[in-house]
């Protein structure tokens, strides 16, 4: 049982994802009613799986850096450190799903890794400095890139006079692109540690294990993604059909670019901050109490993940387990 425990807790972390940061990804498009929930999550769970699986393919960047973040390859116990980093990331997303604030699940997970690292003997040696400046780059840059990018398509929008129709035919499009980028960031990430969890030559080749946290994602998402869409696409701020639209352009060019250039990134941040872009470009207030809420969370995510991880970590030494 303790062999599997890594896999199921994997798998866990995939689900919470679906959970709590999938749904940003159709958040716009269901609060327009260009989708309903139930058919943009089924076509987000099918996008999901392609992105992830053609990134594992062809682009496994991301993955590669999720490990070196971790320094999984020189850890004498890293199936230890992966368990604590992935507890930590469940009872975190867990705990934020219950006030329907949507968290970013890469920066938990990266946060859950570093506090494993450091409840490891060698501490903050095992940590790759390379790539989590790349990790600091890629949150910078999705916020900003993300609220530019959607106040900026908005005006380009506004100047085309595009009718509502083809406008919500662009959203149903643009949230099945966003669902693919989704995969290839957030699926790429799961896919490539749940892979390491497994025995080498084990049952899942890089494809089947893309499919399989595709499939968990949108199970999780269908499940629980329904208070997340509400939050981001209906109460952060008012959208009509072209600045719904224009946060789908906004967020979706934030996430390619990133995972072009191998930035570990969140669809949460680039999303959200698109929304909120876009948004204000049109003049729609932005509910602070709810931007606040985001905000503080985004802030504690990574100290209080951390420590959870570090926490778990440290409890099986403490009992000399």
């Amino acid at each position: 049982m303790y062999a599997w425990l890594p896999v199921l807790l994997a798998l866990a972390v995939v689900f919470v994802n679906g959970w709590t940061d999938a749904p940003n990804a159709i958040a716009a498009a269901v609060a327009s009613n260009a989708l309903s929930f139930r058919r943009a999550a089924l076509l987000a769970a099918v996008c999901d799986g392609l992105g992830a699986a053609a990134a594992m393919t062809f682009w496994p960047v991301v993955a590669d850096r999720m490990w070196a973040l971790a320094g999984l390859a020189n850890s004498p116990q890293p199936m230890a450190s992966l368990c604590a980093a992935f507890g930590a990331v469940v009872l975190w997303a867990a705990a934020a799903w219950r006030f329907g604030i949507p968290t970013s699940e890469s920066h938990a997970l990266l946060a859950g890794l570093a506090g494993a690292a450091l409840a490891r003997p060698d501490g903050l040696r095992s940590l790759e400095p390379s790539a989590w400046a790349a990790a600091g780059w890629g949150m910078v840059l999705s916020l900003l890139l993300g609220a530019g990018l959607g106040a900026l398509s908005l005006s380009l929008l506004n100047a085309a006079g595009l009718p509502a129709p083809l406008l919500r035919r662009g959203q149903v499009a643009l949230t099945a692109l966003a669902a693919f980028l989704h995969g290839a960031q957030d699926g790429q990430k799961c896919a490539g540690l749940l892979l390491f969890t497994l025995p080498a030559g084990g049952p899942l080749s890089p494809r089947q294990a893309a499919v399989l946290c595709a499939a968990v994602m949108a199970l999780g998402a269908l499940l629980g993604g329904r208070p997340i869409v509400e939050k981001v696409g209906r109460r952060l701020v008012a959208l009509r059909p072209a600045s719904a639209l224009a946060s789908d352009v906004g967020g979706c060019a934030a996430l390619l670019v990133c995972t072009l250039a191998g930035l570990p990134v969140s669809t949460t941040h680039a999303k959200t901050a698109a929304v909120a872009g876009a948004g204000w470009s049109d003049g729609k207030p932005v509910d602070r109490t709810v931007w606040r809420e985001l905000a503080l969370t985004w802030l504690f995510t990574f100290p209080g993940c951390a420590l959870l991880a570090f926490l778990l970590a440290r409890i099986p030494r403490l009992l000399s387990i």
